[in-house]
Order: structure tokens, then C-alpha cells, then sequence
């Protein structure tokens, strides 16, 4: 449809992707290269830049493969939630995501238990064939960035730092998936559609006491019960210090984006220092 190509290459324009001429710009052409979305790819680039690409390939392979966690069996719920408990991070889904696979690559790498992976999957109400998936995916994004040389910085998954750089890398490519909490009870207001929007079941932060206000999150889905999927805490002035103010200023008006504004505001004069000092 007419509609959802000028949508895409709006999209593709917001992630500075295209040129003025509407071609692919130099940094869209190395985007193009990655057999991802533009926002993942977008992504996975910025982490060159904030030094956590160990962490953000991860992140692109899981939510590339098909969702690692299985439904649970009738009257088995409760113990599936119990088991993903243990990979779940405070930052949210996309840490959360780190957890699951690391996990399944030391359960894979135990030699003294041939076929341990299938055993440690079913345990843990997680689907094997999917974190194998990801697994291949992962070695072929690794492959990607040794053939264009792109740098792939050490692991440094757990640290301050490298949680705040994960944050920054994955904002460079979904700025334009945020939503928030409007009344405190799990309604999310997605910025761009002004669509209502609830956790999907498999989120970490779902049946959970501590419901964050601003979240990032990687895809909306109707058909699951008008749902966001794979979702991450954010920070509303990291959002204002990263968003693009091209995309921000064509948001449509709500209390969110007038909240946004005055922290842009106030983080306006700190900026023309920082250019100033460029």
C-alpha cells in the first residue's frame, strides 16, 4: 500500500539511513548490509559506537529467532514463571533476553552431559530449537562485522556502565518505540500512534509489583491482545538527550511528549556547549 511505503521511508529517513535525495546515505548503505530491521540494524551500529556489541548481537539474535519461551502447559504456569524468574534482569526484557542465552550456551557447553541443552530447555519451559537459532543468527551478525571491519567491543554484560551504553544503543534505533505508563496500572500509550497498549505475558516486568513508567519495546502486537513485546525500562532524559528533534517535533501532541519537551528544554543549553566544544 501507498501508505505503508511513504510510512517506510519516513522511517528510514528518521534513522538517518536515506540522503537528502531520498538514496540510501553512506551510514544506510552499511545498515543494508545486516539481514535485520533498520531500527536492529540501526542499533547494532550505535553499540560500535558505546562499546557494547557483544551484548547488542546477542539482543538482535534473540529477537530475530522465533520467542524463546514456550506456553506453558495447563496447571504448569506458575512453574514456568518460577524457572524465568532466574534469568530475569531489573533493566528489562532486552538484559533479560542476555540472561536466557548465556545461560543456554554454558548449558550447551557442558561436556559431560551430551544432549544437556534439550534437558535444560524443557526445565526451564524454553524452546531449544529457537535459542539455537539464535545462536547460528548471532555467528552470522559476528561474521557480518569482521567482513565490513566494523570493531566488536569485549563483554562487559552486568556493569553500570555497560547497561547505561546498551540503553543509548538500543534508544539509536527505537526511539520511535516508546510508550508510558499513563495511570499507573500498565496502560502504555505509544508516543508515535497514541495506541493503548498492554505487557505481553512473557515480559519480566508482567504480574510484577514494579510497573516502570517509560519503556522501550521492541514490537506492538494486535493480535496478541494490542501488546508490546520484549520490553525495557528507559530513562526519559536519556530519551530527550538521543531523540532525533526531526522525529520528535512531528510527534503528536500528549502530556508525554509535552513532559519530553521540557526536559529537551532543559537540556538545550548543555548541548550548544558540547557543540560549542566540538
Amino acid at each position: 500500500a501507498p501508505e505503508s511505503l511513504m510510512q517506510a521511508l519516513e522511517d528510514l529517513d528518521y534513522l538517518a539511513a536515506l540522503d537528502n535525495d531520498g538514496n540510501l546515505s553512506e551510514f544506510g548503505i552499511i545498515m543494508s548490509e545486516f539481514p535485520l530491521d533498520p531500527q536492529l540494524s540501526k542499533s547494532l551500529l550505535a553499540s560500535c559506537e558505546f562499546e557494547c556489541v557483544d551484548e547488542m548481537l546477542t539482543i538482535a539474535a534473540m529477537v530475530t529467532a522465533p520467542s524463546c519461551f514456550l506456553h506453558a502447559p495447563p496447571g504448569t504456569e506458575e512453574i514456568a514463571r518460577s524457572r524465568w524468574r532466574r534469568f530475569s534482569h531489573p533493566a528489562g526484557d532486552h538484559f533479560t533476553l542476555i540472561n536466557v542465552f548465556n545461560a543456554f550456551q554454558a548449558a550447551t557447553a557442558n561436556p559431560t552431559h551430551p544432549g544437556n541443552s534439550e534437558k535444560w530447555c524443557r526445565d526451564h519451559f524454553l524452546s531449544c530449537s529457537a535459542l539455537s537459532l539464535a545462536g547460528m543468527i548471532r555467528a552470522e551478525l559476528v561474521e557480518i562485522m569482521k567482513r565490513i571491519e566494523l570493531p566488536i567491543s569485549e563483554p562487559d554484560f552486568g556493569s553500570e556502565a555497560n547497561l547505561l551504553s546498551i540503553k543509548k544503543a538500543l534508544l539509536s534505533g527505537y526511539f520511535m518505540h516508546i510508550a508510558r505508563d499513563v495511570d499507573g496500572s500498565g496502560n502504555y500509550l505509544m508516543l508515535t500512534h497514541k495506541q493503548v497498549a498492554q505487557l505481553h505475558p512473557f515480559s519480566s516486568y508482567y504480574s510484577t509489583r514494579r510497573i516502570p513508567e517509560w519503556v522501550l519495546f521492541h514490537e506492538f502486537s494486535i493480535s496478541e491482545g494490542n501488546s508490546i513485546r520484549v520490553v525495557s525500562e528507559i530513562s526519559p532524559h536519556l530519551f530527550a538527550e538521543l531523540v532525533p528533534q526531526y522525529y520528535f517535533s512531528n510527534l503528536p501532541p500528549s502530556e508525554s511528549k509535552d513532559i519530553l519537551q521540557e526536559m529537551i528544554n532543559h537540556l538545550a543549553p548543555v548541548s550548544a556547549t558540547k557543540e560549542e566544544q566540538k
